[in-house]
């Protein structure tokens, strides 16, 4: 049983695994890729911040790891945590989840925002269309629970046209990442805890959707215009990052 499920303080990742592994990200968002950011001023310079960003590729995670002007541990599906791959994941600092439901990487993922800290998470819960038709409400409780910003981040670029989803973009594409205007959520005097899950489910589904149709605008790069979904969940955790 994990910290969290028995009822102790979650155990947060060491502050130090940022320290090494965001300039692994500037390296891929730079280097490997050609990647465009803008709003990084939107982004709070200190408190706990929400990155909640639209998802079309298994690269969404890292490359608005490697974009963000603050160090942010993300949600990453537990499977990917075995292995060579899941001990580079554990030193990253990346949070493990059960996407068919785990309210420990929930708990987990205040702690880390009540320190002060900043968490990923893709809402939309697999990879997709990436226009925010639809996001968990695990990123609405986070918010709620944690009174911490949340900033819609609007990723392009990292699937094109018809690719298919494992589609790997190849080394020079160029990419765009978005940060968006701050939106902070709250409670309202009387309101069911449903009915504050579900008003900033929508509230964050709609910043983040107008913020990924802004962007395209302005950037004029476009989503991609096949889909093949997953198979939803209704992950209590929201969306991990779904690197694969």
């Amino acid at each position: 049983m994990s910290n969290a499920a028995a009822g102790s303080a979650p155990t947060l990742p060491p502050r130090w695994t940022m320290g090494w592994s965001r300039p692994v990200g500037w390296l891929l968002d730079h280097v490997v890729y050609r990647t465009s950011v803008t709003g990084r001023s939107n982004v709070p310079t200190e408190g706990p911040v929400i990155f909640a960003g639209n998802h079309i590729s298994f690269l969404d995670g890292p490359v608005m790891f490697g974009a963000s002007p603050r160090p942010m541990h993300i949600l990453v599906k537990k499977e990917m945590f075995t292995g060579f791959l899941g001990r580079v994941l554990r030193a990253s600092g990346q949070l493990p989840v059960d996407r068919t439901g785990d309210r420990a990487a929930l708990q987990v993922s205040k702690a880390v925002l009540d320190a002060g800290r900043c968490v990923g998470i893709l809402p939309e819960g697999t990879r997709g269309s990436g226009k925010a038709a639809g996001i968990s409400n695990g990123v609405a409780w986070l918010a709620l629970n944690s009174q911490a910003t949340i900033v819609p981040v609007a990723i392009l670029g990292t699937r094109q046209g018809g690719e298919h989803l494992d589609t790997v973009p190849r080394p020079g594409r160029r990419l765009h990442v978005s940060f968006g205007e701050a939106v902070s959520i709250s409670r309202n005097p009387g309101e069911t805890g449903r009915a504050s899950m579900d008003r900033a489910a929508k509230e964050i589904r709609a910043a983040l959707a107008d913020h990924v149709q802004n962007t395209i605008h302005l950037s004029g790069q476009a989503l991609p215009s096949a889909d093949f979904p997953h198979e939803r969940t209704n992950a209590v955790a929201g969306s991990p990052a779904d690197h694969h």
